[in-house]
């Protein structure tokens, strides 16, 4: 090999060796976000939210009932046969409104009988008193015939009260069920009449457990719904039990709502919203993001890129968030996807900020 060629090799092999050094340094600019691209394709995505004060109600959802203002099963007093029936099955009747008589032949006949002795006795207690002021009489003679006097007018007034007992009324105004009897028939104190319904306003019984027990106060709104309509109703608490249930440990409360249309009846399931508070800055977060341990609970937040850990006291939840009493401020970035996968100081790629 000749000297001109050794050369041309020598120098090929340099340019080479120079190329593979100068190579990287001639491009930084283009390699380096390709790299940074590679890494963070790398990284695990999550979805976080920044926490912002929001105000909430404290809501408990319970179940209950809807009953009448006033329900009576109407009955008599007596036996005796029906003579007449004044309401029709469905009626509205207002309060002392007769509804039925029994037959009462017998003791009309006694009350006459004894209003004849009574007007017999005043006229005997008559003449006696003005014996006795001309000192004709004792005063003990005339002492027997006020008794006798004074005890026909108790017999009558007696009988007066069984007579009453006779004719059934109205004990409020209401609305006349089923009649269970009819016209005619012999009737006992043991046999339904008809029941009487007062449904305007109507009242909802229902229970809530009794760790709330303190937070319950009369005059406190309720919202419920019944299956039989889709309008929302609203309710007021008026009266709530003094005790708590030793069996059930719930805390029954009752409440009362106008019912104009009548579209409440008794009986009726309803579903309860009982507002007991109000949070004006509550620190709501997602519920998937609460990690539960053993005596307490943990979350994941993002700062400066990479992952950390906080602990966390929670109060009441709602349908998708729990409220953070302590462990994170306002502002905060809580991690909400990748829960299982993320550790304390990974980096991870924010993909998604709420």
């Amino acid at each position: 090999m000749n000297k001109v060629v050794r050369n041309i090799i020598y120098i090929f092999i340099v340019l080479i060796i120079l190329g593979l050094v100068l190579y990287p340094r001639l491009k930084p600019e283009e390699e380096g976000p390709q790299i940074a691209i590679e890494e963070q394709r790398t990284l695990l995505p999550v979805e976080a939210k920044i926490i912002k004060p929001k105000r909430i109600e404290n809501i408990i959802k319970v179940t209950g009932a809807i009953i009448a203002n006033e329900s009576v099963g109407l009955r008599s007093e007596i036996s005796g046969k029906i003579d007449r029936i004044y309401f029709q099955e469905g009626q509205r009747v207002k309060k002392n409104d007769l509804l039925l008589s029994i037959n009462d032949d017998e003791i009309v006949a006694q009350v006459e009988r004894l209003k004849y002795t009574q007007k017999l006795n005043e006229d005997i207690e008559y003449r006696q008193r003005q014996l006795l002021e001309k000192e004709a009489i004792s005063r003990e003679e005339y002492e027997i015939a006020l008794t006798t006097l004074n005890t026909t007018q108790s017999d009558i007034k007696e009988t007066e009260a069984r007579l009453a007992k006779h004719k059934i009324y109205a004990p409020f105004d209401g609305i006349i069920g089923l009649r269970q009897i009819s016209e005619g028939s012999y009737i006992s104190p043991s046999d339904l009449v008809a029941n009487l319904y007062n449904i305007n306003p109507i009242k909802i019984d229902f229970s809530i457990p009794g760790k709330y027990s303190a937070m319950v106060n009369k005059g406190d709104s309720i919202k419920f719904a019944i299956e039989a309509s889709d309008e929302k109703f609203t309710g007021i608490v008026y009266a709530v039990e003094p005790q708590i249930d030793p069996q059930t440990r719930t805390l029954e409360i009752r409440a009362i709502c106008r019912n104009d249309h009548e579209i409440l009846i008794p009986g009726q399931f309803v579903n309860i919203d009982y507002s007991l508070s109000v949070l004006p800055d509550a620190l709501m977060v997602p519920s998937e993001a609460i990690i539960p341990e053993m005596n307490s609970h943990k979350i994941y937040t993002y700062k400066n890129g990479v992952v950390n850990q906080q602990t966390v006291d929670i109060g009441l939840r709602t349908d998708s968030d729990v409220q953070v009493t302590t462990g994170i401020n306002p502002g905060d970035t809580v991690i909400i996807t990748g829960i299982l996968q993320v550790r304390v100081g990974m980096p991870v790629n924010l993909t998604q900020l709420y």
